[in-house]
């Protein structure tokens, strides 16, 4: 079983309890903000602050490890790095979800049209969940 302490030196980054355990959580969750880490991780190290939360995910995302998802009007969330996709949120809720769409004929299009080399691509959906919708 490959461990998240392996998937930490892959990525040369050096093993700590907090970010063994920061990957754990986004590893178990899927999809984190930063306020709902800290609140799970004080459990785990009473003495662990938002300064070194931020500054590990900061690491992991400068190592192309962890993204940061942005969502209008709500706070950033980080995931593990997977296979290029896009999200969808609950505008009730708040769940997201990962979803995987072939976006290469729309940014062909896009480059085409604005003359740009397109980089990155950031796709978010909104709308309400089945359990939401069946409220």
């Amino acid at each position: 079983m490959y461990s998240h302490s392996n998937l930490l030196k892959e990525y040369s980054l050096k093993v700590t309890p907090q970010r063994v355990a920061i990957v754990d959580e986004l590893s178990k969750h899927g999809h984190m903000n930063i306020d709902a880490l800290y609140k799970v991780l004080l459990v785990k190290f009473p003495s662990i602050s938002l300064a070194t939360i931020y500054k590990n995910i900061n690491a992991m995302i400068e190592k192309v490890f962890v993204s940061e998802v942005k969502i209008a009007d709500k706070k950033s969330v980080y995931e593990l790095i997977k296979e290029e996709h896009s999200h969808i949120v609950c505008s009730s809720c708040g769940k997201i979800e990962d979803m995987s769409l072939d976006l290469s004929t729309l940014i062909a299009e896009v480059s085409k049209n604005t003359k740009f080399d397109i980089k990155d691509t950031a796709l978010c959906f909104s709308g309400l969940c089945k359990d939401c919708k069946n409220k």
